[in-house]
């Protein structure tokens, strides 16, 4: 029985298994061993490399570690990497600010008081 899967990753998991499969050939390991040395069974492995959704990503990660390729899975989603997902942190992150000893010291300088100028910080900690 087949898992349904967004019609947005079949290409993606299709693509994959094909790959897994390149590699198992490449390696000259035959389906039924490969099963047999990732803990699980040769129709399992087929619907992997056919891009079936409902193959576990564990038997994914067992089928990678047989084929010396597991360190790979790790940089799938390497947020190092995540355009979007930085952009967005760097949107949300504070603007630099004036501390609030900086901008007193400012209008310290410039001879301001906090009764002359009703924007100015009082040095007391209200601003009106």
């Amino acid at each position: 029985m087949t898992a349904m899967g967004s019609p947005k990753s079949k290409p993606a998991l299709q693509r994959l298994g094909h790959d897994v499969r390149g590699a198992r050939l490449r390696r000259g390991i035959a389906v039924a061993d490969l099963a047999v040395r990732a803990g699980t069974s040769p129709s399992t492995v087929a619907r992997l490399e056919k891009g079936d959704p409902g193959v576990g990503i564990g038997t994914l990660a067992d089928v990678l570690v047989v084929l010396g390729l597991v360190d790979r899975l790790a940089d799938l989603v390497d947020i190092r990497k995540d355009d979007l997902g930085l952009a967005l942190t760097a949107e949300r992150q504070p603007r630099r600010g004036r501390s609030f000893a900086t901008t007193l010291r400012r209008q310290r300088a410039k001879g301001k008081t906090a009764q002359g100028d009703p924007d100015v910080v009082d040095p007391d900690g209200a601003s009106f």
